[in-house]
């Protein structure tokens, strides 16, 4: 149903309550992980980061394979969760602010991905641990979910990110000292869970109005279709 003149204000107030509300959500959840991995970071510093070892990803070795979900919270230094930490808001929030679920749901596959990935393709000498695998996850996520999608508003968003956040792509690139197989497992991840929690429904067109009802002009209603998105 396509909505005259009179009514669209309302509808618009609407979608922009939707939005705010979701965008809310999407900042505090990742207010929360953010505080979350900065207190697991305190103990793991009073304890040598012993945590580290312990809870962190060693390749190959069964009994370690629940450090795929704990080594993400896990950190070496102060300096190394500093430099997850930006990121991993930006890239967090902006994959998180078309409805939490959904991002929980790509959260678990980038985690799953990077996880498994290091675990069989790194060295079975070392032990990792750190949210870059979340974090190249999110960035992959982004870049691609506005093609997948087919949402104007997310391929902008993916084109400045990717632009903005270029020299990311070098923490896929192998280099001594940095777990990049999580880096790059991660990135698959999140651009696979771009297509598989891709929005499925129908677009609306902006075909004739029905009878007795005004259709608007269709630049105007292509931009208030893709405000609306933005509350999903």
């Amino acid at each position: 149903m396509i909505l005259s003149d009179g009514g669209g204000s309302v509808g618009d107030g609407r979608t922009a309550e939707i939005m705010l509300a979701e965008a809310r959500k999407a900042f505090w959840v990742m207010v929360g992980f953010l505080a979350l991995i900065w207190v697991v970071q305190v103990a793991n510093w009073a304890s040598g980061y012993s945590l580290s070892y312990s809870y962190g990803i060693r390749p190959w070795d069964v009994e370690r394979l629940p450090g795929i979900v704990s080594a993400p919270l896990l950190h070496w230094s102060w300096a190394h969760i500093e430099g997850n930490s930006g990121p991993l808001f930006i890239f967090g929030f902006l994959a998180a602010y078309r409805g939490v679920r959904r991002f929980l749901g790509v959260t678990g596959l980038i985690a799953i991905a990077s996880g498994l990935g290091s675990w069989f393709t790194a060295d079975s000498s070392t032990v990792g641990a750190g949210a870059s695998g979340l974090v190249f996850g999110y960035f992959g996520y982004v870049l691609v979910r506005g093609a997948f999608d087919r949402h104007l508003i997310d391929i902008v968003i993916g084109l400045v990110m990717g632009l903005c956040f270029a020299y990311q792509f070098a923490g896929l690139l192998p280099a001594e000292g940095i777990g990049w197989q999580a880096h790059v497992f991660g990135f698959a991840g999140g651009i696979l869970g771009g297509y598989l929690f891709r929005d499925r429904r129908a677009k609306g067109t902006t075909g004739s109005a029905a009878p007795g009802e005004a259709a608007p002009p269709g630049s105007r209603s292509a931009l208030l279709k893709e405000i609306e998105d933005l509350g999903l």
